[in-house]
């Protein structure tokens, strides 16, 4: 019978194999079930695992993710509808086929290998493609967010994520590593193979169709959504009609509260985004072993909680070796975000530095307080840029200026293919929320001397963390509170914070149809 060491610890000049010699001289096959780096000042850099190891001669079974499929589909059966294909549409879409339940996937822009085009053109050019951008197209946000799937939910649902991801050409490392990420290069090639899969098994593919409507039965106040309705004018009926359209998609969500829909404001963050050099952030992490070839680009994730006001400040979609992105999607509007290839080899380390936005203290009954508070940000730093006599730029401020609220804001050297303009964030962010960033990213030096440094400057503005807005649902049912039949999932709807948190929700959705129809 196999045996599970768990908090096994390996210094990074010697090799894990060594170790599982030691603990079992005589040992078949193995697997990692989990591997972080340990880097604490208190003691050397070194691998932490935790190792599944066979007896000699026995054989590891692989687990197995093979799901029940529908007996038979009822007679009345209409396709069930997906809005969006970012993560949560991708893995509701593959939920259902894999269940034997053929769907339609609806998508406002197109397959990545044009997206990607338009976003090229709008980093070297500035020309915004209101379809193609990095928030909307095939993939969603997600495949411009360094392809991290890191998560703070506990899902059942997490390894078959995972499991589907390597299936269709991500690395297999993702499914034992205390972080993991595809990377943007990479998570590029697994979308295509994954659409593939879903076309070849019952899932008809809409690109370029923008759902602008969502059809509704009314009767005795018992509403209900039975169909969409596209930009072409065409419509499609369904009585499931998963909505995952990503925390972008302000115009379905003006629609939904227009048509009586039940949705809610929430808290959400916002703030700047922080870049270093990679080397600074190595050597204030691994000190003397910086520079070692088994421990890559370091990363981090810092917080800090202020107990009096509740309000918190912390690092988010942390990118080593990674690229700051203009990434908005209105043109009057400039938003910044992270990615970082595969290899992490970019010279520049970046993340998100932001304040949580409380929505009962700072907007009350007004639902869409967050909403216009967000729009109102992303159109100052673009006027910001325009009188600094720029155009397509992302506005970017020294830190230490930042900090010391001074005129004097040297920034040379930056990761961003659509170019920095100097600008004073220190003036352009709301006043709370310029000293809760001074405030965390003071408390931040304490932990990681050289944190604060002429090196690192902020850009601006990080303002789509997740959506201000929730389409409120039915714990059980998961359909909307006031529409049966509406499935609201994902960021867009409120219940989602990552590639992989939405996926998983996605997975939720489509099992609670598979449910209702079997």
């Amino acid at each position: 019978m196999s045996k599970i060491f768990k908090d096994l610890k390996v210094p990074i000049n010697e090799e894990l194999e060594e170790h599982l010699k030691w603990l079992m001289p005589a040992h078949g096959p193995y697997r990692i079930l989990r591997q972080s780096v340990d880097a604490r000042k208190k003691h050397s850099p070194h691998f932490v695992y935790s190792v599944e190891v066979a007896e000699e001669g026995e054989i590891l079974k692989n687990e197995s993710f093979e799901l029940p499929r529908i007996k038979k589909l009822p007679q009345d059966f209409q396709k069930p509808i997906v809005v969006g294909s970012g993560p949560a549409g991708l893995f509701a879409a593959l939920r259902l086929v894999e269940r034997g339940i053929p769907c339609r996937l609806f998508e406002r822009g197109s397959q990545s290998a044009d997206r990607i085009k338009g976003i090229n053109r709008f980093w070297r050019y500035g020309e915004l493609d209101s379809r193609n951008n990095v928030c909307y197209g095939e993939g969603g946000a997600g495949l411009y967010s360094d392809g991290k799937l890191i998560t703070r939910i506990k899902s059942d649902h997490i390894p078959y994520v995972l499991n589907r991801l390597v299936q269709f050409g991500a690395p297999e490392e993702i499914q034992w590593l205390s972080n993991p990420h595809v990377g943007s290069d990479k998570i590029r090639r697994v979308i295509p193979k994954m659409r593939e899969f879903l076309l070849a098994n019952g899932c008809e593919f809409f690109y370029n169709t923008q759902v602008t409507e969502l059809l509704y039965q009314n009767g005795h106040g018992n509403a209900r959504v039975n169909g969409v309705k596209t930009e072409h004018g065409q419509e499609y009926r369904s009585d499931h009609v998963i909505l995952a359209t990503g925390h972008s998609a302000e115009d379905m969500l003006n629609h939904l509260m227009n048509s009586g829909v039940f949705v809610e404001g929430k808290s959400f963050a916002m703030g700047l985004r922080i870049e270093h050099p990679q080397s600074s952030i190595n050597k204030i992490q691994y000190r003397e072993f910086h520079d070692h070839p088994k421990l890559g680009s370091a990363n981090y994730k810092l917080a800090h909680h202020d107990d009096k006001t509740g309000i918190g400040v912390y690092s988010f979609c942390m990118c080593p070796g990674g690229y700051v992105l203009s990434s908005g999607t209105e043109k009057d509007g400039i938003v910044c975000n992270g990615m970082s290839n595969f290899n992490r080899n970019s010279p520049f380390a970046n993340a998100a530095i932001v304040v949580s936005i409380q929505h009962d203290k700072l907007f009350g009954s007004d639902k869409e307080g967050g909403m216009k508070m967000r729009r109102e940000l992303e159109t100052r730093a673009f006027q910001s840029v325009q009188s600094a006599g720029g155009t397509k730029e992302l506005p970017v401020q020294n830190l230490v200026s930042f900090l010391k609220r001074s005129d004097k804001n040297v920034v040379t050297n930056t990761s961003s293919p659509s170019g920095i303009k100097a600008v004073r964030l220190d003036q352009l962010v709301p006043e709370f929320m310029y000293k809760k960033l001074k405030e965390g990213v003071e408390e931040f030096e304490k932990n990681m001397r050289g944190f604060i440094s002429e090196e690192a400057k902020f850009y601006g503005v990080e303002s789509r963390t997740s959506c201000p807005l929730r389409v409120t649902r039915d714990d059980e049912t998961l359909q909307s509170v006031s529409h049966k039949g509406l499935f609201p999932c994902g960021e867009g709807a409120g219940y989602a914070g990552g590639i992989t948190s939405a996926a998983c929700d996605g997975i939720k959705c489509a099992d609670r149809i598979f449910t209702e129809l079997n």
